[in-house]
């Protein structure tokens, strides 16, 4: 067509489209290619040319390899393809939940690092004297929501805490929210007239650091269910960059995120789902336990556990999302 580029959109939809039928393509020939190599190495095994430590090797790269294209044939929906907004929110317990927070906030952020995602903090409230209260960090990247959909729900630490002179074996919560976090390509309907905008400084504790100028931006939307009519005043709070009018974009952004994925809940009849995710941050009520002491990480959905707790909180976190997408994605899918 050579009016391809004349419409943008259109264009940029299609490029999508071509881009996810090539990844499909390189899947296949990646596994394909493991699967010749490991066929040659058995052949040649028998004659004595290959060791055992190097088709135990082959072996391994291919199994990877088609449980990497088995685990993306999961992700089937339509959202599952686009990037993420990923809120934390501490639970009671001041300071040491604060901790945990931070420690959460770094462990997405190193696990996105190793993806190849890009990653931006859209908003950030620090703790009274450590870690953080809450924090929004923006994921961008193919098929982020598919993976992180998995740690939507409350996280449990249990630990000695290094805030404790009696040295007490402490439990804290934290919330992890994740809603996907839409494109250009996705239409969602803002009513300007419901919009209001508030500006505040931004910036560190002090210092040079301190912005002088109002570049934070607050968006206040009064949202009214089309399905319930409930209605509901949603907030955003974004100090992501020095201008004030990049930050407006990008709570738009949020917002429209938001709008987005509260029309998915419906449109997928998954409004337990999204209930669950408000569930209080008490016990009883988490998707997964890091103890400490125990050298034990465990999800309580799948049953899936390890007891390498320092490479989880390095972002290892593929066991615990393979295993979710395994045994919840087929289904979700059906429906």
């Amino acid at each position: 067509m050579p009016d391809f580029w004349e419409h943008p959109k259109e264009a940029q939809l299609q490029m999508k489209k071509i881009k996810d039928l090539q990844q499909w393509i390189d899947g296949y020939k990646d596994v394909e290619s493991a699967v010749d190599e490991l066929s040659v190495a058995w052949d040649f095994i028998k004659e004595g040319l290959v060791e055992e430590e190097e088709l135990d090797r082959l072996y391994a790269d291919a199994i990877a390899k088609i449980e990497n294209l088995e685990l993306r044939n999961m992700l089937r929906r339509e959202e599952d393809k686009l990037g993420v907004v990923l809120k934390i929110n501490s639970g009671a317990g001041g300071t040491e939940s604060q901790d945990w927070a931070s420690m959460l906030m770094r462990m997405y952020l190193r696990w996105c690092e190793k993806k190849g995602y890009k990653t931006s903090v859209a908003n950030l409230l620090d703790g009274d004297e450590a870690g953080i209260k809450s924090c929004t960090i923006n994921v961008e990247g193919d098929f982020a929501y598919g993976y992180l959909k998995s740690e939507n729900g409350v996280h449990r630490l249990v630990r000695v805490s290094p805030y404790n002179a009696q040295g007490k074996r402490m439990t804290s919560f934290a919330s992890v929210f994740v809603t996907p976090l839409v494109d250009d390509t996705i239409e969602v309907k803002v009513e300007p007239a419901l919009l209001s905008w508030d500006t505040f400084r931004s910036g560190g504790a002090g210092g040079q650091n301190v912005n002088k100028v109002e570049s934070g931006v607050r968006l206040r939307y009064q949202f009214t269910d089309p399905y319930t009519g409930e209605k509901e005043e949603i907030l955003i709070e974004n100090t992501e960059t020095r201008d004030q009018p990049k930050n407006k974009e990008n709570a738009l952004r949020q917002l429209r995120s938001i709008l987005y994925d509260k029309e998915l809940q419906h449109r997928l009849q998954e409004q337990a789902k999204v209930e669950a995710g408000k569930m209080k941050i008490e016990w009883g009520s988490q998707i997964r336990s890091y103890v400490f002491d125990d050298r034990r990480v465990k999800d309580h959905r799948t049953n899936y556990q390890t007891s390498d707790v320092n490479a989880v909180m390095d972002g290892e976190l593929d066991g615990f999302i393979k295993a979710y997408l395994m045994e919840f994605a087929a289904s979700e899918a059906q429906e």
